[in-house]
């Protein structure tokens, strides 16, 4: 029996380094792909914004956003031009430059549709 080379103790050495190393990472590499609470909350976040039509303020330099449909009522906020805005459903309601579209915004109140150019799509009408 010969005594084994230098050469073959540091390769059995490497070997067992790249298993012992692949062992250990193998459970990190899994964990990536793995859906956690910031991809759960991402996919919820795209599935909602999914569920809103997209409206862009074209009013100068701003729309008024309103309690009901119509003009009854004082203002309770204002959007300002360029603006992005994300409409939940519209409903018919006072007319306003001939126009009685009326958008219900995601984060609530009402905006004239005369003064919002449509995205992504039209919205639906607002169930009662």
């Amino acid at each position: 029996m010969t005594a084994p080379h230098a050469g073959h103790r540091i390769a059995s050495v490497f070997a067992g380094v790249l298993l012992a190393g692949t062992a250990l990472a193998a459970p990190a590499v899994a964990d990536d792909h793995r859906p956690g609470p910031a991809s759960v909350t991402a996919q919820d976040d795209q599935a909602q914004a999914a569920a809103y039509a997209r409206g862009r303020v074209i009013a100068h330099p701003s729309v008024l956003v309103r309690k009901t449909p119509n003009r009854n009522h004082p203002p309770i906020g204002e959007i300002p031009f360029g603006t992005y805005i994300d409409i939940k459903c519209k409903v018919n309601g006072e007319v306003i430059d001939g126009n009685p579209r009326w958008y219900l915004l995601k984060n609530g109140g009402w905006v004239s549709a005369r003064w919002v150019e449509n995205v992504n799509g039209i919205p639906p009408w607002c169930r009662a």
